[in-house]
């Protein structure tokens, strides 16, 4: 289970991952905590069209729709509304009843109900910092973190189903400094601009300590279909834009696995790992 704040996430975060245990015959299920209300319009030829402002909820379900067929996954709404990202200085309130607001232990409950329906053997999610400081990302984390120790627990929540204890729990690191340096200095070796020169000289602005990044999934055969499934949230992703600037047989070539931090587990494990399931399968 990929436990994801806003409809397009799922596939800028591990999509490559969840397709390659998808072909292997893994039952995967994306849980996808808010509707992405509140989201801009991000790609350039689409902004200013009024049918996709006036129904931008309608649109990015249909997106995410489009996008699970062709990750091969599940998809379930957890049904919170978006927080926004809120911008100024200083920072403006989160909107009532958003996400963000929610009561932690509350708003775990949906998601403890969608684990003993599941049953997943492991879950990824966001690091305490939400990946980046969004709060419904952060909120994604915190009642991640609450849903993985309850849902094994007949006395917590009760109402929510047969208990369930996942045996995995992990945080998405795909955007992490040694993979960005990587690719950056492998693309000005051949000559190119690269699109992380930016990112890397404001690294040090988001104050972020380096993460103990323990697992690297070998999945390069799969990261077209992960760009094709990101390139269907056409509301959220330039294809003209950065995101697709690298070239695919250099990114193989340099970068070739989506990377974890294994937070929490329940099995005995083997660090460093190239496999989510890793001791899972032996138990």
């Amino acid at each position: 289970m990929a436990v994801h704040a806003h409809p397009d996430d799922e596939s800028s975060k591990g999509a490559a991952t969840m397709a390659k245990y998808v072909s292997e015959g893994v039952d995967v299920l994306v849980a996808t905590c808010t509707g992405g209300e509140r989201g801009s319009v991000l790609n350039p030829k689409l902004q200013g069209d009024k049918y996709i402002e006036e129904h931008i909820h309608e649109v990015r379900a249909k997106e995410m729709d489009e996008a699970r067929e062709i990750l091969g996954v599940k998809q379930a709404w957890l049904g919170f509304v978006d927080s926004g990202l809120p911008e100024g200085d200083p920072l403006p309130p989160l909107p009532e009843g958003c996400f963000g607001l929610q009561d932690v232990d509350e708003a775990a409950g949906a998601l403890v109900k969608l684990i003993r329906e599941f049953k997943p053997q492991v879950i990824t999610t966001y690091d305490e910092n939400g990946g980046y400081p969004h709060p419904d990302h952060i909120m994604t984390h915190k009642i991640t973190m609450v849903a993985f120790d309850a849902a094994g627990d007949p006395t917590r929540y009760p109402e929510a189903g047969e208990p369930w204890t996942p045996l995995k729990l992990y945080y998405n690191q795909g955007f992490n400094k040694a993979r960005t340096l990587a690719l950056h200095e492998a693309i000005e070796a051949r000559g190119m601009e690269s699109p992380y020169g930016e990112w890397l000289k404001r690294w040090d602005e988001f104050a972020r300590p380096e993460r103990n990044i323990s697992t690297h999934v070998p999945c390069a055969d799969f990261f077209e279909i992960r760009d094709k499934a990101l390139l269907a949230h056409a509301t959220q992703i330039d294809p003209d834009g950065g995101w697709f600037r690298v070239p695919m047989d250099l990114q193989r070539e340099i970068w070739p696995t989506e990377d974890y931090e294994l937070a929490k587990t329940r099995v005995d494990v083997s660090l460093p790992e190239d496999d989510l399931f890793a001791g899972v399968r032996e138990a």
